[in-house]
């Protein structure tokens, strides 16, 4: 795949999660994708996208950064959401935050099979 196929790709993959497609999300990732280096599988993988949203109803992925190496992903993700509870060790309770995730993804056959992330909160509304 080209860079530009590859950048492509992961925009529709950012947009199907956007639109909450969870069937759509087949096409994407793998069945045996890992997340931060431990085998989740594909419905783990699905699962735990799910209970983000179900943990921040208004979540939307925008992304910053784009770079493509090969079949290799790397993105800058940014957030401006309510959580609703806690949110990352911290009883946010719907206030407003906004965080960034730096993730890097590798790709098989057109399909995520291994993802790093690492998020980092910015601030509330109220700090």
């Amino acid at each position: 795949m080209t860079v530009t196929n590859m950048a492509d790709r992961y925009r529709s993959y950012i947009d199907c999660l956007n639109r909450r497609d969870w069937d759509g999300l087949r096409s994407f990732v793998a069945e045996n994708v890992s997340y931060n280096g431990k085998t989740v599988g594909f419905a783990g993988y699905r699962d735990m996208l799910i209970g983000n949203y179900q943990d921040i109803p208004d979540l939307s992925f925008e992304i910053d950064i784009l770079l493509v190496d090969g079949a290799r992903v790397a993105s800058r993700l940014l957030f401006n959401c309510t959580p609703i509870g806690r949110f990352m060790g911290l009883a946010v309770n719907g206030q407003h935050v906004t965080f960034s995730e730096n993730v890097f993804y590798r790709f098989d056959a057109g399909r995520i099979d291994a993802v790093w992330s690492v998020s980092i909160k910015h601030r509330s509304r109220h700090s």
